[in-house]
């Protein structure tokens, strides 16, 4: 998954919002259903960049991208006359480039300042090597993630950064529950191997992991089910995250630590 997740990244990239890129986002409804078709060559002779367009929920519901953010009050007023009277205007936001590159400075900075708050803080409660092996684990997961957006084509904005913090919280949640019990075995079965004594506290804390998990992918589920369009794209990247989170809690870890002599 990580190889898989490393290469889409490379190649297709992110779908970068309007957050990230700067320009103008507008949701707009028409009267009837949508032509995509008819309002990009309305907004291409505007000449105000390469609109992109795409259905967002229902067909009359149409969501434009132009990574043109200059002039935005002249820009709307052009986009207005063009479209006609009879467009409903349901969102309209205007990020400029510097904007822009400010939240990406300011995401890269808060993902960093939570990994390395995680590994000190699990540095301080147990030993470096379950510190190291916590971060390992929630790279893992956060490239994963990313992946995930690069494959599905979500727009990667805001949203993004709270269904990455969200995940990395979750995973290294899991990840402390488990390392306490191994901790705890560990002095308990001192001659075991350290293989063994992972198992078992694996297996011991599997039924707590699951059960935590399951009700909150079930919860997630219903937001993405029943919450609408705008709920969707910020609620699928979070399952993923915590699915794949939970995963890298019970297999990879506390495994990691077979490398080290604890």
């Amino acid at each position: 998954m990580i190889i898989g997740s490393v290469l889409l990244l490379m190649t297709k990239g992110l779908n970068l919002g309007v957050d990230f890129k700067g320009g103008l986002l507008l949701e707009i409804r028409t009267q009837e259903k949508a032509d995509l078709s008819h309002l990009r060559t309305q907004l291409a002779t505007l000449n105000l960049g390469d609109p992109k367009l795409q259905e967002f929920g229902s067909d009359r519901d149409v969501l434009i991208r132009l990574d043109s953010s200059h002039h935005a009050k002249e820009s709307m007023e052009k986009i207005k006359n063009v479209l006609g009277p009879h467009i409903d205007y349901r969102r309209i936001e205007t990020v400029g480039p510097k904007v822009s590159q400010d939240l990406i400075d300011n995401g890269l900075m808060a993902l960093s300042f939570c990994l390395v708050g995680m590994m000190v803080y699990i540095w301080f409660r147990f030993e470096w090597q379950y510190g190291l092996c916590g971060i390992l684990s929630l790279i893992h997961d956060a490239v994963i993630v990313l992946g995930f957006y690069a494959l599905s084509g979500i727009e990667f904005s805001e949203t993004a950064l709270v269904a990455l913090l969200t995940t990395i919280g979750y995973s290294i949640n899991d990840s402390v529950v488990i390392y306490d019990r191994l901790r705890e075995n560990l002095r308990k079965y001192k001659t075991t191997p350290i293989g063994d004594v992972i198992n078992l506290t694996a297996n011991e804390t599997l039924s707590r992991t699951l059960l935590t998990s399951g009700t909150t992918l079930v919860a997630l589920a219903a937001l993405y089910g029943f919450g609408g369009s705008v709920i969707e794209s910020f609620a699928l990247p979070i399952w993923v995250g915590i699915f794949i989170g939970t995963l890298s809690s019970i297999y990879i870890s506390a495994n990691f630590l077979l490398f080290f002599d604890l």
